[in-house]
Protein backbone atom coordinates (compact mmCIF):
# COMPACT_ATOMS: atom_id res chain seq x y z
CA UNK A 1 0.00 0.00 0.00
CA UNK A 2 1.21 3.68 -1.38
CA UNK A 3 2.25 5.84 2.05
CA UNK A 4 0.29 8.41 1.11
CA UNK A 5 1.31 10.28 5.09
CA UNK A 6 4.34 10.87 5.24
CA UNK A 7 5.81 12.77 9.15
CA UNK A 8 7.85 15.25 8.39
CA UNK A 9 10.72 16.34 11.31
CA UNK A 10 12.42 19.81 10.76
CA UNK A 11 16.11 20.06 11.16
CA UNK A 12 18.12 22.89 12.04
CA UNK A 13 21.03 22.66 9.47
CA UNK A 14 21.20 18.71 10.37
CA UNK A 15 19.43 17.16 8.48
CA UNK A 16 21.25 14.58 5.98
CA UNK A 17 23.63 14.06 9.62
CA UNK A 18 20.35 12.97 11.43
CA UNK A 19 19.41 11.14 8.10
CA UNK A 20 22.79 8.92 8.41
CA UNK A 21 22.53 9.01 12.34
CA UNK A 22 19.16 7.04 12.19
CA UNK A 23 20.59 4.70 8.89
CA UNK A 24 23.29 3.51 11.24
CA UNK A 25 20.14 2.94 14.50
CA UNK A 26 18.01 0.95 12.47
CA UNK A 27 18.60 -2.44 10.56
CA UNK A 28 16.81 -2.13 6.61
CA UNK A 29 17.22 1.51 6.75
CA UNK A 30 18.18 3.76 3.98
CA UNK A 31 18.95 7.61 4.29
CA UNK A 32 19.17 9.85 0.89
CA UNK A 33 19.08 13.77 -0.07
CA UNK A 34 16.01 14.03 -2.30
CA UNK A 35 15.80 17.46 -2.71
CA UNK A 36 17.83 20.61 -2.58
CA UNK A 37 17.87 23.93 -2.27
CA UNK A 38 17.95 26.17 -5.62
CA UNK A 39 21.57 28.31 -6.60
CA UNK A 40 19.17 31.08 -6.63
CA UNK A 41 16.03 32.73 -6.45
CA UNK A 42 15.89 32.09 -2.21
CA UNK A 43 14.09 34.59 0.25
CA UNK A 44 17.07 36.60 1.81
CA UNK A 45 16.45 33.92 4.81
CA UNK A 46 17.49 30.96 2.95
CA UNK A 47 20.35 32.17 0.73
CA UNK A 48 22.50 30.32 3.11
CA UNK A 49 20.77 27.00 2.04
CA UNK A 50 21.57 27.83 -1.92
CA UNK A 51 22.31 23.94 -3.31
CA UNK A 52 22.24 22.26 0.01
CA UNK A 53 19.85 19.11 0.98
CA UNK A 54 16.52 20.51 1.31
CA UNK A 55 14.59 17.64 2.39
CA UNK A 56 16.26 14.08 3.28
CA UNK A 57 14.20 10.85 3.09
CA UNK A 58 15.06 8.16 5.93
CA UNK A 59 12.94 4.49 4.94
CA UNK A 60 12.66 2.32 8.22
CA UNK A 61 11.69 -1.43 7.09
CA UNK A 62 9.73 0.31 4.20
CA UNK A 63 8.48 3.59 6.64
CA UNK A 64 9.26 6.79 5.01
CA UNK A 65 10.11 9.51 7.18
CA UNK A 66 11.19 13.17 5.53
CA UNK A 67 13.41 15.59 7.51
CA UNK A 68 13.80 18.76 6.44
CA UNK A 69 16.82 20.89 6.48
CA UNK A 70 16.33 24.57 7.65
CA UNK A 71 17.05 26.58 10.70
CA UNK A 72 16.09 27.12 14.30
CA UNK A 73 12.79 28.39 13.72
CA UNK A 74 10.90 24.84 14.91
CA UNK A 75 11.58 21.94 17.00
CA UNK A 76 10.16 18.24 17.11
CA UNK A 77 8.58 17.37 20.83
CA UNK A 78 7.28 14.53 22.78
CA UNK A 79 3.69 16.02 21.51
CA UNK A 80 4.57 13.47 18.45
CA UNK A 81 6.45 10.32 18.81
CA UNK A 82 7.13 7.15 17.07
CA UNK A 83 6.12 4.07 18.41
CA UNK A 84 8.15 1.30 17.36
CA UNK A 85 6.58 -1.87 18.04
CA UNK A 86 8.63 -5.19 18.14
CA UNK A 87 7.38 -7.76 17.01
CA UNK A 88 9.34 -11.22 19.22
CA UNK A 89 7.83 -13.31 15.94
CA UNK A 90 10.23 -11.51 13.71
CA UNK A 91 13.45 -12.61 15.87
CA UNK A 92 14.83 -16.12 16.31
CA UNK A 93 13.91 -16.35 19.69
CA UNK A 94 12.53 -13.08 22.85
CA UNK A 95 15.98 -12.66 23.85
CA UNK A 96 16.82 -11.43 20.48
CA UNK A 97 14.24 -9.14 20.07
CA UNK A 98 15.17 -7.53 23.85
CA UNK A 99 18.25 -7.56 22.40
CA UNK A 100 17.23 -5.37 19.15
CA UNK A 101 15.92 -3.23 21.53
CA UNK A 102 18.17 -2.45 23.97
CA UNK A 103 20.59 -1.82 21.23
CA UNK A 104 18.44 0.54 19.43
CA UNK A 105 17.47 2.53 22.87
CA UNK A 106 20.78 2.41 23.68
CA UNK A 107 21.72 4.02 20.44
CA UNK A 108 18.69 6.42 20.04
CA UNK A 109 19.63 7.93 24.00
CA UNK A 110 23.48 8.97 22.94
CA UNK A 111 23.62 12.82 23.56
CA UNK A 112 19.38 12.35 23.88
CA UNK A 113 17.03 12.24 26.85
CA UNK A 114 15.00 9.61 28.95
CA UNK A 115 11.38 10.43 29.24
CA UNK A 116 10.18 6.98 30.52
CA UNK A 117 13.35 4.39 31.67
CA UNK A 118 13.59 1.31 29.82
CA UNK A 119 11.73 -1.72 31.94
CA UNK A 120 8.79 -3.97 32.33
CA UNK A 121 5.61 -2.20 32.61
CA UNK A 122 2.26 -3.74 32.93
CA UNK A 123 1.42 -2.87 29.04
CA UNK A 124 4.67 -4.55 28.21
CA UNK A 125 7.99 -6.75 28.98
CA UNK A 126 9.96 -4.05 27.96
CA UNK A 127 9.18 -0.22 26.85
CA UNK A 128 11.10 2.93 26.69
CA UNK A 129 10.41 6.59 25.80
CA UNK A 130 13.84 8.06 25.15
CA UNK A 131 14.31 11.56 23.18
CA UNK A 132 17.10 11.52 20.68
CA UNK A 133 19.92 13.68 20.15
CA UNK A 134 17.99 15.49 17.03
CA UNK A 135 14.76 15.90 19.64
CA UNK A 136 12.90 13.36 18.25
CA UNK A 137 10.91 11.20 20.14
CA UNK A 138 10.84 7.66 20.04
CA UNK A 139 8.67 4.99 22.39
CA UNK A 140 10.44 1.18 22.37
CA UNK A 141 7.76 -1.61 23.17
CA UNK A 142 8.24 -5.26 22.74
CA UNK A 143 4.60 -7.17 21.68
CA UNK A 144 3.39 -10.10 23.29
CA UNK A 145 3.82 -12.97 21.36
CA UNK A 146 0.04 -13.22 20.79
CA UNK A 147 -0.79 -9.66 19.84
CA UNK A 148 -1.95 -8.85 16.45
CA UNK A 149 0.56 -7.62 13.90
CA UNK A 150 1.81 -4.14 13.87
CA UNK A 151 3.59 -2.17 11.81
CA UNK A 152 7.25 -1.54 13.07
CA UNK A 153 6.41 2.12 13.05
CA UNK A 154 3.53 4.05 14.17
CA UNK A 155 3.27 7.78 14.90
CA UNK A 156 1.93 8.92 18.26
CA UNK A 157 0.02 12.60 19.27
CA UNK A 158 -0.73 13.03 22.61
CA UNK A 159 -3.25 15.37 23.04
CA UNK A 160 -2.65 17.65 26.42
CA UNK A 161 -2.72 21.08 27.74
CA UNK A 162 -5.22 23.21 25.86
CA UNK A 163 -6.39 20.01 23.67
CA UNK A 164 -6.86 17.75 26.84
CA UNK A 165 -9.50 15.03 25.68
CA UNK A 166 -9.54 15.86 22.50
CA UNK A 167 -8.15 12.99 20.90
CA UNK A 168 -11.82 11.34 19.20
CA UNK A 169 -12.53 14.40 18.25
CA UNK A 170 -9.27 14.75 16.28
CA UNK A 171 -9.60 11.03 15.32
CA UNK A 172 -13.15 11.29 13.78
CA UNK A 173 -11.96 14.44 11.68
CA UNK A 174 -9.14 13.14 10.50
CA UNK A 175 -10.71 9.64 9.76
CA UNK A 176 -13.84 11.58 7.51
CA UNK A 177 -11.23 13.18 5.18
CA UNK A 178 -8.37 10.58 4.92
CA UNK A 179 -10.42 7.32 4.09
CA UNK A 180 -9.46 4.04 4.71
CA UNK A 181 -9.96 4.68 8.34
CA UNK A 182 -11.66 3.85 11.75
CA UNK A 183 -10.15 2.32 15.17
CA UNK A 184 -8.60 -0.81 15.59
CA UNK A 185 -8.13 -0.35 19.57
CA UNK A 186 -9.31 1.84 22.81
CA UNK A 187 -7.92 0.97 25.88
CA UNK A 188 -7.47 3.32 29.42
CA UNK A 189 -4.38 3.03 31.13
CA UNK A 190 -3.51 4.11 34.85
CA UNK A 191 -1.11 6.46 35.24
CA UNK A 192 2.22 4.81 36.15
CA UNK A 193 4.75 7.48 36.68
CA UNK A 194 5.14 10.80 38.95
CA UNK A 195 3.37 12.98 39.27
CA UNK A 196 0.14 10.43 40.04
CA UNK A 197 -3.52 11.20 39.17
CA UNK A 198 -6.49 8.88 39.61
CA UNK A 199 -7.94 9.69 35.77
CA UNK A 200 -7.20 7.15 33.81
CA UNK A 201 -4.95 7.49 29.90
CA UNK A 202 -7.40 6.79 27.07
CA UNK A 203 -5.32 5.37 24.37
CA UNK A 204 -6.53 4.70 20.46
CA UNK A 205 -4.68 3.50 17.41
CA UNK A 206 -7.00 4.58 14.65
CA UNK A 207 -6.75 4.26 10.71
CA UNK A 208 -5.90 7.09 8.53
CA UNK A 209 -5.60 6.69 4.48
CA UNK A 210 -4.83 2.62 5.52
CA UNK A 211 -1.21 3.65 7.75
CA UNK A 212 -2.09 2.85 11.24
CA UNK A 213 -1.59 6.15 14.17
CA UNK A 214 -2.06 6.28 17.59
CA UNK A 215 -3.26 9.28 19.51
CA UNK A 216 -3.87 9.38 23.96
CA UNK A 217 -5.10 12.20 25.77
CA UNK A 218 -2.67 12.86 29.12
CA UNK A 219 -4.38 13.56 32.09
CA UNK A 220 -1.01 14.81 33.49
CA UNK A 221 0.31 18.55 32.64
CA UNK A 222 3.04 18.66 30.17
CA UNK A 223 5.01 21.62 28.67
CA UNK A 224 5.11 20.91 25.32
CA UNK A 225 2.06 20.47 23.00
CA UNK A 226 2.07 20.34 18.49
CA UNK A 227 4.13 22.66 16.54
CA UNK A 228 5.85 22.23 13.10
CA UNK A 229 8.60 20.79 14.73
CA UNK A 230 7.12 17.27 13.33
CA UNK A 231 4.50 17.59 10.95
CA UNK A 232 2.21 15.60 8.77
CA UNK A 233 2.51 15.93 4.99
CA UNK A 234 -0.54 14.32 2.48
CA UNK A 235 0.04 13.95 -0.43
CA UNK A 236 -2.97 14.25 -2.87
CA UNK A 237 -4.67 13.68 -6.25
CA UNK A 238 -5.04 16.44 -7.31
CA UNK A 239 -6.27 20.43 -6.87
CA UNK A 240 -9.73 18.88 -5.87
CA UNK A 241 -8.16 16.81 -3.12
CA UNK A 242 -5.74 19.77 -1.93
CA UNK A 243 -8.54 22.06 -1.50
CA UNK A 244 -11.32 19.95 0.30
CA UNK A 245 -8.28 19.18 2.77
CA UNK A 246 -7.19 22.20 3.21
CA UNK A 247 -10.76 23.27 3.75
CA UNK A 248 -11.54 21.40 6.33
CA UNK A 249 -8.15 21.39 8.57
CA UNK A 250 -6.71 25.07 8.33
CA UNK A 251 -7.87 26.90 10.96
CA UNK A 252 -4.70 29.63 11.82
CA UNK A 253 -4.30 31.77 8.68
CA UNK A 254 -1.05 33.20 9.69
CA UNK A 255 0.56 29.86 9.49
CA UNK A 256 -0.37 28.91 5.79
CA UNK A 257 2.81 29.02 3.87
CA UNK A 258 3.72 26.69 0.70
CA UNK A 259 1.12 23.94 1.60
CA UNK A 260 1.65 24.31 5.52
CA UNK A 261 -1.13 24.47 7.80
CA UNK A 262 -2.10 24.31 11.51
CA UNK A 263 -5.49 22.88 12.51
CA UNK A 264 -7.69 23.42 15.28
CA UNK A 265 -5.64 20.88 17.62
CA UNK A 266 -2.51 22.61 16.77
CA UNK A 267 -1.54 19.92 14.96
CA UNK A 268 0.89 21.30 11.51
CA UNK A 269 -0.45 19.30 8.31
CA UNK A 270 1.71 20.09 4.69
CA UNK A 271 -1.07 19.42 2.07
CA UNK A 272 0.72 18.99 -1.28
CA UNK A 273 0.04 16.89 -4.99
CA UNK A 274 1.80 13.53 -4.63
CA UNK A 275 3.66 14.48 -7.40
CA UNK A 276 5.36 17.82 -5.88
CA UNK A 277 8.64 16.70 -6.94
CA UNK A 278 8.13 16.42 -10.59
CA UNK A 279 6.24 19.92 -10.41
CA UNK A 280 9.05 21.59 -8.79
CA UNK A 281 11.09 20.85 -11.69
CA UNK A 282 9.32 23.98 -13.39
CA UNK A 283 11.19 27.19 -14.10
CA UNK A 284 10.74 29.43 -11.00
CA UNK A 285 8.61 26.77 -9.29
CA UNK A 286 10.76 27.03 -5.96
CA UNK A 287 10.18 31.05 -5.91
CA UNK A 288 6.31 30.39 -6.47
CA UNK A 289 6.15 28.02 -3.88
CA UNK A 290 7.11 29.96 -1.17
CA UNK A 291 4.81 32.85 -2.40
CA UNK A 292 1.67 30.70 -1.68
CA UNK A 293 -0.60 29.40 1.18
CA UNK A 294 -2.72 26.73 -0.25
CA UNK A 295 -0.77 24.88 -2.95
CA UNK A 296 -2.31 25.62 -6.32
CA UNK A 297 -0.84 23.47 -8.57
CA UNK A 298 -1.28 25.88 -11.93
CA UNK A 299 0.32 28.63 -10.72
CA UNK A 300 3.44 26.50 -9.66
Amino acid sequence: MTQRIIPNIWCDHDAEEAGAFYASVFDRTTSQVVARYPEDGLPEFQRSFAGQPLTVDVTIDGYRITLINAGAEFAPNPAISFLLSVDPRRFSDGDAARAWINRAWTRLGEDGLVLMDIGEYFFSGLYGWVEDRYGVSWQLKLMDRDAEPAPLITPMLVFGGPVRNRSQEAIALYGELLPPSGIAREVEYPVTEPPHVDEPIGYSEFLLAGQRFAAFDSPVDRDFTFTPGLSLQIDCDGQEEIDRIWNALSTVPEAEQCGWLVDRFGVSWQVVPANLGELMQRPNAYEHLMRMGRIVIADL
